[in-house]
């Protein structure tokens, strides 16, 4: 199934060394899970929760839910393991940290055949490498990990993400040329509703899929943010009418609004409504 062909909207981190966390994210309005073996598992826990993890999904239902692993990197003493967990568990990908090239997706293939895999871009090295890195054929899906970007770079932060959109836009557009999912990055003030929805609309309006999450409070904003609109959805019903009827007159354009409407803005339209069908399935 093409992965772009489901909903990305919220995408919520959670530890896998966290038992409640995990029982609870089953019942979360989240579209993917990142269950998390990495950044959010102490060095001490790292063999204690891949098989807590290993267990929960084993046992648990997540409905529709997208449920994605992300494993310690080769260069660490777990990474191996992590991906030996996993091989035949029921997961729809695995995340590899710190992906640098198509050097690092292609070692951990090798071990794990079958399962689709995404990257964290989250270096200079990444991003110069976003294409290559996108081409790899077994690659699904992007996550931005805009907090180690940040770091590499040395930069401010800024509401406005203007030292970052360079990254962005590099990733987004290797994810695009291979017709693959681009999520966003984190947005770490986890109580400020009114950042959150500034950055979901700035990302939406970039193109990306949807956004990581790192709280459950999140998940409502990211969700509305990255769903098509009412208004979005009635332009591209008209568009779709519109052009149907002027194609039936023998016309290769309709007008809508004063505005043209050509046949690759009905391939968007069709989007638009395929993206809420989805949504709608997902919702059950």
């Amino acid at each position: 199934m093409d992965p772009r062909s489901r909903p990305w909207r919220s995408v919520l981190y959670i530890p896998g060394s966290k038992e409640r966390a995990l029982e609870k994210a089953t019942g979360l309005a989240a579209d993917a899970i990142i269950f998390d073996l990495e950044d959010a598992v102490a060095v001490e826990e790292k063999a204690n929760a891949r098989a807590l993890l290993a267990r929960t999904l084993d046992e648990a239902d997540y409905g529709r839910r997208a449920r994605i692993v992300r494993i310690n990197g080769f260069d660490t003493p777990w990474g191996r393991d992590d991906v030996a967990a996993f091989r035949e568990a029921k997961i729809d990908a695995v995340l590899i940290p710190k992906v640098g090239s198509a050097a690092d997706v292609e070692a951990v293939a090798r071990e794990i055949p079958g399962v689709a895999l995404w990257a964290m871009i989250e270096s200079p090295r990444g991003i110069l490498n976003a294409a290559a890195i996108a081409g790899h054929p077994r690659m699904e899906g992007f996550v931005m990990g805009t907090n180690d970007l940040a770091k590499d770079l040395g930069m401010r932060f800024r509401p406005d993400r203007l030292p970052l959109m360079h990254a962005l836009q590099t990733s987004l557009m290797a994810a695009r040329a291979e017709g693959i999912v681009c999520v966003d990055g984190v947005y770490n003030a986890f109580k400020d509703d009114e950042g959150l929805a500034a950055e979901c609309a700035q990302g939406r309006d970039m193109g990306f899929d949807g956004k990581t999450l790192i709280h459950p409070a999140q998940l409502e904003i990211a969700n509305r943010a990255f769903a098509p609109s009412e208004a979005e959805a009635e332009l591209a019903r008209r568009q779709i009418a519109a052009f149907d009827a002027a194609q039936a007159k023998g016309q290769g354009v309709a007008v809508v609004d004063g505005k043209i409407v050509e046949n690759l803005h009905i391939v968007t339209a069709r989007q638009t409504l395929g993206r809420i069908e989805a949504i709608s399935a997902m919702a059950g």
